[in-house]
Parts: C-alpha cells; sequence; structure tokens
C-alpha cells in the first residue's frame, strides 16, 4: 500500500538552514574523522552485493567513504556533496588510490541528474541531515532506476551519536519545526519516506566503535576538526562549554567499554537497503 507523504510546515526556511549547515560542515576538517568511518562504506557496498559497472551515485559523500568502497568494486561512481572541500577531500584520496570516480557539487535535495540514472544510490551518514527529509528522500528514489536499490548508513536516536545530537540541541537548539537527522536511523521512518517508492525495505542494526586514546581526546578531535561540534563549543561561553564538555564525558563514561584509560565506544547504526519499485 502507498504511503502519503505529508510536507513539512511551509514556514521552515531550509535554505537558511542549509545556509548554516553548509557552513558548520565547511569548518574544521571532516576528513580526521570521517576517514576512521571508513569500515561502515565496506561494509554497506557488501550488503549492497554491487557488482562491477554498476552506475553508483553517492549522495552527501563527504570526504568519500562509500565513494571508494563503491570504486573498489569498478563500480561507475558519481560522488557529490554541497561542500566543495569535502569533495576536494575524497577527489584526492581517489587519485592516491588510483581509482577513477566523477566528482560533483550537488544538492541532495536537488540533484542534478535525469530520472532513473543511476543502478544504486548510496548515502554514510551524509543525507540523513537534509533538513528537509521529504524532499532528499524523493530525490534518492528519482534517480535510481525501477528494480535499482539505495543504500543508506543512519545513526539510530539511542546510539551514541544519537544521543551527541540530542545533548548538543540541549545547548544549541536546532531550527524550530526540522526533524532530527536520527529519525532517519528507524524503521518506521523510512518507511513513510520511502513506503510508495519501495517495493522492499531491508534494515540491519550494525555497531561503529570510536576508538580513541580517551574520552577527552575524542572530544579534542571532535571539537577541533567536526564541523557541528567546532560550531557548537564556538556557540558557548565558558561555563556552558564546560557543562556541554561534562556531559558528553558522562555520556561516554555510560558506554565507554574499553576497561582501561582509551575509549572503545559502540555508536548503533542502521544498514539500510531499500530496493526500488
Amino acid at each position: 500500500m502507498s504511503v502519503i507523504l505529508s510536507s513539512p510546515p511551509s514556514t521552515i526556511d531550509f535554505d537558511a538552514v542549509k545556509t548554516r549547515q553548509r557552513a558548520a560542515w565547511s569548518t574544521g576538517n571532516y576528513a580526521i574523522v570521517g576517514t576512521t568511518l571508513q569500515i561502515v562504506g565496506e561494509l554497506l557496498c557488501e550488503a549492497l552485493d554491487l557488482r562491477a559497472g554498476a552506475r553508483v551515485l553517492d549522495v552527501a559523500a563527504g570526504n568519500g567513504n562509500a565513494t571508494l568502497a563503491a570504486a573498489r568494486r569498478w563500480c561507475d561512481v558519481t560522488s557529490t556533496d554541497y561542500v566543495g572541500s569535502l569533495l576536494e577531500d575524497g577527489r584526492a584520496r581517489a587519485k592516491a588510490e588510483g581509482c577513477s570516480v566523477r566528482f560533483q557539487e550537488a544538492d541532495a535535495e536537488d540533484l542534478p541528474f535525469p530520472d532513473a540514472s543511476f543502478d544504486v544510490v548510496l548515502s554514510t551518514f551524509g543525507v540523513m541531515f537534509t533538513p528537509n527529509q521529504e524532499q532528499a528522500a524523493r530525490e534518492l528514489a528519482r534517480v535510481c532506476k525501477p528494480g535499482g536499490t539505495i543504500g543508506l548508513a543512519n545513526w539510530t536516536p539511542d546510539s551514541f551519536i544519537g544521543q551527541v545530537f540530542k545533548t548538543i540541541g540541549k545547548y544549541v537548539p536546532p531550527a524550530p519545526g526540522t526533524r532530527s537527522p536520527a529519525q532517519w536511523g528507524t524503521k518506521a521512518r523510512l518507511d513513510e519516506l520511502f513506503g510508495s517508492t519501495a517495493r522492499e525495505i531491508r534494515t540491519c542494526s550494525r555497531e561503529f566503535n570510536f576508538r580513541y586514546h580517551s574520552p577527552a581526546h575524542w572530544i579534542d578531535v571532535f571539537r577541533t576538526y567536526y564541523g557541528p561540534m567546532n560550531k557548537t563549543f564556538g556557540a558557548l561561553d565558558a561555563d556552558k562549554q564546560a557543562a556541554f564538555t561534562a556531559d558528553l564525558l558522562a555520556l561516554m563514561a555510560s558506554r565507554n567499554r574499553s576497561g582501561d584509560a582509551t575509549l572503545v565506544l559502540p555508536s548503533e547504526y542502521l544498514e539500510v537497503v531499500i530496493e526500488r519499485r
């Protein structure tokens, strides 16, 4: 049965939200954090059973983890993001590995490709951050051919990163009316977003382990290099920065499984394979 997608409130200024987001993701150096997540792109490509020669689009690709995973499988890959500096990082990685990839700046909510252009559409911890979730889902489905597949990796609401989002929102509230990106990590929301265009939606709960010298090291790296965290700290005065840091340390202490001074912290994500109707 088809699902009717309701439009988000028209009062939300999505362009303004995206302008702020673009500024945040352009801050720091996401590649320092993003490269550590490479295994997620590899696992997603295996879940999709990618075949050599498949036309693959990576949406909100960041510095190219899923892009490179698909290129290593001899796919015909186009890598997109709306932050040009991230694409440059991906281009440098592809050149270093001798991978042939097309890079193109593009908004996930307005992809510059004809209908049914790709056999496979990917996004790892990327498209979930779009402010207009319904529009982004429509675009993913539009550019994927009938019978093709859409593969996603999305943090879940109860995961460590999902709770980091919630903690950030305590200090810097999100734009009114926008949905949490972690909703992409729930089957119910995926059914809402893709139910009318999917033949089948399969999900698998996985964990990514953040491995750092210590909880303080994680905070230092993310504060310095991860744009949204950098912007959050920059928006707070000294007392609120200290309180924010204390909240993050408490969250990590409740989930750190290292048993020593280091950090080994699992964060659940949803691996998603959508078969296009």
